[in-house]
């Protein structure tokens, strides 16, 4: 079904892409960071200290979404015996992991203003840290193991185990009674969130996806300089 890929033709473009990628990571972080913090209002409520928000929720959205596409890889791969769907899995991983830890940390720092304390065992913050916790054995894993079979096979195991605790982080909020609030962006119903506030939110995300690229095409393209010393034509 799947085609096998010659790093030499993927290499041709990936390697070409990071420039462009972080010229416009900054265009749209500029912009981002302009509407974040200069044009969007303050919270009635929390004042100025919501502005942790754009940075904290594209940062959630974005490990969120690297985990639920490394599963999916990572199941077609194994069941399709296709090595670049690893390679792509292994390099998106790294950050994944990175935008986990940014997630729990801007929370900490937003969760003490708001509630009083830093850390609080609650149920969307302990699964998002249960989260980093199945990045960083899915990274491990691939430290540890050298044998490509074995190493396919832990490494998805892991992804299937792991994509299970995504659906609890997102309805956490609506199964038990939590600190944290429930959704204020719904894409099936009316959202909650004012646009003001909206408009800077998804560009920031916008900017954390391009970053995100930006890290994933310098890991593939490190994984496809390794392939082609070992003098494989195809992947």
């Amino acid at each position: 079904m799947f085609k096998f890929f010659e790093p030499n033709k993927i290499f041709k473009i990936t390697s070409k892409a990071p420039k462009y990628v972080l010229l416009l990571f900054f265009l749209v972080l500029s912009i981002g960071l302009t509407e974040a913090l200069i044009f969007s209002p303050e919270d009635y409520k929390q004042s100025d200290a919501v502005r942790i928000m754009y940075v904290h929720v594209p940062a959630a959205w974005i490990t969120l979404g690297i985990f639920s596409v490394i599963t999916l890889l990572s199941i077609n791969g194994f069941v399709f015996k296709n090595k670049n769907f690893f390679l792509i899995s292994k390099s998106l991983a790294p950050s994944g992991f990175v935008f986990n830890i940014i997630a729990l940390v801007t929370g900490a720092i937003w969760g003490k203003p708001t509630w009083g304390t830093w850390w609080a065992w609650d149920a969307r913050i302990t699964s998002m840290l249960i989260l980093a916790l199945f990045y960083l054995m899915y990274l491990i894993s691939w430290r540890i193991y050298k044998n490509e079979d074995k190493i396919f096979k832990i490494s998805t195991t892991i992804t299937i185990l792991g994509i299970i605790n995504v659906p609890i982080i997102k309805y956490s909020v609506d199964w038990w009674n939590t600190l944290h609030q429930s959704a204020s962006i719904n894409i099936f119903s009316k959202s909650s969130i004012h646009s003001s506030m909206l408009f800077p939110l998804l560009i920031m995300t916008a900017a954390f996806a391009l970053f995100s690229l930006l890290i994933f095409l310098m890991k593939y393209n490190t994984e496809l300089i390794k392939v082609k010393n070992k003098g494989l034509d195809r992947l």
